[in-house]
């Protein structure tokens, strides 16, 4: 008789099935404990030195094909000066609210951004009373961010502009008349990228997640899919300077709202949430490049997606998918912590002006230059444990083997994506441990079926 596979072992087939049981453990403890009335907690975290004032976070939370998971809502929410929550405002107008870009008005009111079932509702919020003192809805898809260009103009930022009968992404800039009701400028990005620009033009070409006016007729935009953040003159309409380049993940990585300031003496310069490479960077442009000053945070944040310098120098970053906002020092060190679950999208310090102070102070002002890892984090979970710790304990276990950078790389990708995509009633590791569980149970079944062919064509071979 043929020698059968080692799994024809009881030993070995229990130590598959408790393996299975541990691997299956955490998403069935999720879903006996999930209460879907419970909604994630809004917390501060570190507090060493209170904030100068309010901080309002603008939470994108998770809708999906009309379905908006209760676990992840998308609201506005105000933390105060010691990070304790002051206000929520959640969307009462229109189903499948999400939350992106929100800025400080000088009445103290904010201007909201916020796509909905295929349209963008933008608005000016009085938060005191959590009415709307006007809005406007645009045929837009998804827009991430707009501004007010003057009293009566809105620049926004138009991206998933799909013609699908020509092909052809119209991505674009626009300015919008809020008195006449008409858009009165148009920038395309096809007009002034190769068509093969990201491998070539898609529903999603551009990602254009940021437009900021920056003086002088001058806007700053974020085509994230393009890895730069260009500087484009509203008069001539063309691009007088970039930072990055296509692909070219060493300067920046699918990055998001980039922030232009000019140093003490004159030098411009750039602060970016490099998301991809889960890090804020600054670059200083001087003898016709930018040189990079500043590096912050790559071993801990995930998925920063804005980073604003503050007056006293500090800087305010919105960590995505740590659920969190912190006040970070130049080197570093946390001094104001907020965790607002889930995925905050933008966060804003009031009193302070929209986005960074233009005038600095930079990096190098402060002579901080150089690269710092976050400390001081309170290091809560908050949003179902999708957070660094996980990636550390991988890269940690990996470390000095010739996976080591297949096992980081994946590690990042999956904290990235698998909070998006898990059901509501589980983390996005708690799904990563049930897809292992459920592959050693197909390729258990599998092996298992194979010994019992052999065995039949063995029974038939010893009857003739």
């Amino acid at each position: 008789m043929r020698q059968l596979p080692a799994l024809d072992s009881w030993v070995v087939r229990a130590a598959v099935f408790v393996l299975v049981l541990a691997l299956f453990a955490p998403a069935v403890g999720s879903a006996a404990t999930y209460d879907p009335a419970d909604q994630p907690s809004l917390q501060r975290g570190t507090v060493t030195s209170p904030a100068s004032d309010t901080t309002v976070v603008s939470v994108q939370g998770f809708t999906f094909r009309g379905s908006t998971n209760n676990k992840k809502p998308a609201r506005l929410v105000a933390a105060g000066e010691r990070g304790i929550t002051e206000w929520v405002h959640n969307s009462s107008k229109g189903k499948n609210a999400w939350f992106f870009d929100t800025d400080p008005l000088p009445n103290g009111n904010m201007l909201v951004v916020s796509p909905r079932s295929g349209k963008t509702v933008i608005y000016e919020l009085n938060p005191d009373t959590g009415e709307r003192v006007w809005e406007r809805t645009f045929p837009f898809e998804d827009t991430h961010d707009a501004d007010m260009l003057s009293e009566d103009e809105l620049v926004i930022s138009h991206m998933r502009a799909w013609d699908a009968d020509n092909e052809t992404s119209e991505d674009e800039i626009v300015v919008y008349n809020l008195t006449t009701d008409e858009v009165t400028w148009r920038w395309k990005y096809r007009d002034h990228f190769p068509a093969d620009t990201d491998g070539g033009m898609n529903t999603d070409w551009s990602h254009s997640n940021d437009v900021d006016a920056i003086g002088d007729d001058r806007l700053l935009l974020s085509p994230r899919n393009f890895d730069q953040a260009v500087i484009v003159d509203m008069e001539t309409k063309n691009i007088t300077n970039r930072l990055g380049s296509d692909g070219d993940h060493s300067v920046l990585n699918e990055q998001h709202n980039p922030d232009y300031m000019v140093s003490d003496n004159g030098t411009p310069t750039l602060l970016v949430a490099d998301s991809g490479n889960n890090r804020i960077v600054e670059y200083a442009y001087e003898n016709g490049e930018w040189v990079r000053t500043w590096t912050v945070g790559q071993n801990t944040l995930n998925w920063p997606r804005d980073a604003d310098r503050l007056p006293n120098g500090n800087t305010l970053v919105t960590d995505t998918l740590n659920h969190r906002v912190l006040e970070i020092t130049p080197t570093g060190e946390v001094v104001w912590e907020y965790y607002a679950t889930w995925g905050p999208y933008d966060a804003e310090r009031l009193g302070t002006g929209d986005e960074s102070v233009q005038e600095g102070p930079t990096i190098r002002d402060m002579g901080a230059s150089g690269t710092y890892d976050i400390t001081g984090s309170a290091n809560l979970t908050a949003g179902g444990g999708d957070s660094v710790p996980f990636r550390a304990s991988v890269q940690a276990t990996f470390a000095g083997t010739p996976l080591s950078g297949y096992a980081t790389e994946f590690a990042t990708m999956w904290g990235h994506y698998a909070p998006w995509i898990s059901p509501v009633w589980m983390t996005g590791w708690d799904m990563f441990y049930a897809i292992l569980g459920g592959l050693m149970l197909v390729g258990w079944f599998g092996t298992e079926a194979t010994v019992l062919s052999y065995r039949a064509v063995d029974r038939y071979r010893s009857s003739i």
